[in-house]
């Protein structure tokens, strides 16, 4: 990128924070089929990444993933398909389906976060480690901040 570009010069937060996060979807995925996880693609991270400890109903998890529930109703359908996850009706509502992540779904969250990391070190090395750990904290500081406000 040409720094120089007007373009480059207006972008605003949103759109960096973006193309990072863009990148790094990228980057992630791409080694995922790597590390034997092919049939998770990024859209499957809005599931993964809401999911609770012991499971999650479906509708919660479309909450949190800010996405209608026929739609994680979708990606649950097809995590389960490929064992990731189980689907159960939930004990105490049995409208409502109940969303596990299996062995295969816990190993497949696990290379999530390792390649993540992976990821975070290669973007270190282009900006440098210390640079990289500050923007860590600033970023860390902001997320408690917008927490406390809602």
């Amino acid at each position: 990128m040409d720094p120089t570009n007007i373009t480059f010069q207006k972008r605003t937060l949103g759109g960096l924070l973006r193309r990072i996060e863009e990148t790094m979807r990228a980057r992630v995925y791409a080694r995922m089929a790597e590390a034997g996880f092919p049939d998770v693609r990024p859209a499957h991270s809005s599931l993964f990444r809401n999911m609770a400890e012991g499971g999650s109903r479906v509708s919660d998890l479309a909450e949190r993933a800010q996405m209608t529930k026929q739609s994680m109703g979708y990606l649950a359908d097809s995590l389960a398909a490929a064992g990731y996850v189980t689907l159960e009706p939930d004990t105490t509502d049995r409208r409502a389906k109940l969303v596990r992540l299996t062995g295969k779904g816990r190993a497949a969250g696990d290379a999530m976060v390792r390649l993540s990391a992976e990821t975070e070190r290669e973007f270190a090395a282009l900006i440098g480690h210390a640079e990289m750990a500050q923007l860590r904290r600033l970023l860390e500081r902001l997320a408690v901040g917008l927490s406390e406000t809602g």
